[in-house]
């Protein structure tokens, strides 16, 4: 059995290799859109939630109800939604570039509420006494908000970067490539489970690839800040 595998992975190498960039491609670069359009979104909904800032409570809502209503709709379907708007974007409907809008929507979404999460972790203490010192609210934001933030959004980037990964793995149902596209077409459609199996391991490596290096860098910012 283990013959198998080792010949199937041979057969699947120029593909898996192909596979792998088109996953990574679409991980990291959604990630980092993902990344800045999230705190920008978790900042607004922070600042509107929080009244040390500038509390308003409608702009809080809409925002709020806008991305609830993002991550509440399944990926696959909000991937087809959005691939006419990858149209328009990118120029194309098929692949892993247009697979990219829909993927930062969603990730945004995501991880916009864990930035506010983040940003709400912050002794409010710290803000009362910088905003009484007469310190403007842009100044706190920058200077203590994002820095005393750091190490949680680090956890919830790590969160995020293996959820987006998740969600790559369905651009393969819609032709977007990546692993997803190896397991579905080679594994599903041609029933080979060793390919599926070989795709389930290359996910479950990504992972802990992504957590490690995750925890890694919390690690590093805690000694920083102890020492």
């Amino acid at each position: 059995m283990l013959a198998n595998f080792v010949q199937i992975f041979f057969e699947i190498e120029d593909k898996l290799i192909k596979a792998l960039r088109e996953t990574a491609f679409m991980t990291l670069t959604s990630l980092a859109l993902a990344i800045v359009l999230g705190i920008a979104l978790g900042l607004v909904l922070y600042i509107t939630n929080e009244p040390l800032l500038s509390k308003n409570t409608p702009v809080y809502q809409i925002v709020g109800f806008i991305s609830n209503m993002i991550s509440s709709i399944p990926f696959l379907i909000l991937m087809i939604f959005f691939l006419p708007l990858s149209s328009i974007i990118v120029g194309t409907k098929i692949g892993s570039k247009a697979v990219i809008v829909p993927l930062t929507i969603a990730a945004a979404a995501f991880f916009g509420r864990l930035a506010e999460a983040s940003f709400s972790e912050v002794d409010k203490g710290v803000l009362e006494a910088v905003l009484s010192s007469g310190a403007k609210k842009s100044h706190v934001i920058a200077r203590i908000v994002l820095p005393e933030a750091r190490i949680s959004l680090i956890k919830n980037i790590t969160v995020t970067a293996i959820t987006v990964l998740g969600f790559s793995a369905m651009a393969g149902l819609v032709g977007g490539g990546g692993i997803g596209d190896l397991a579905y077409r080679y594994g599903y459609q041609r029933y080979q489970k060793e390919v599926m199996i070989i795709c389930i391991v290359m996910l479950i490596i990504m992972v802990q690839i992504i957590q490690t290096i995750g925890d890694l860098i919390v690690r590093g910012l805690l000694r920083r800040k102890q020492g």
